[in-house]
């Protein structure tokens, strides 16, 4: 295991903690694990994507997987989006689209039919 591997796999968890943070940006990232930008980029590009394409679809997983989970009950779509990290809920529903190939309402109505 090489070192830029073991430090993509701690980058990749640093963003992973921080989905809910609106505000994440890569310069966030690099000064905590205390490398520069540019490094973080190259990682990123090495593994065939970029930081932004990484943090858009861990989020979208992770609000496939709370729409699964919460059923009716609980938060609203809208709710959900801004929870992992979306401040636009246009632009939320039109990754998710693109991502799923399916609404949230559609994700949220099949979880809650079984």
């Amino acid at each position: 295991c090489s070192v830029a591997a073991v430090r993509l796999k701690l980058i990749r968890k640093d963003i992973l903690e921080r989905l809910s943070d609106v505000s994440l940006q890569i310069e966030d990232v690099a000064l905590r694990q205390r490398v520069t930008v540019r490094y973080v980029q190259r990682l990123f590009e090495s593994e065939g994507t970029t930081f932004s394409d990484f943090l858009r679809t861990a989020r979208l997983d992770l609000a496939f997987r709370l729409l699964q989970e919460r059923g009716v009950v609980a938060d609203t779509i809208a709710s959900i989006a801004y929870d992992t990290g979306f401040s636009d809920i246009s632009v939320f529903n039109r990754a998710f689209r693109r991502r799923f190939d399916a609404t949230p309402s559609e994700i949220r109505a099949k979880a809650l039919i079984g």
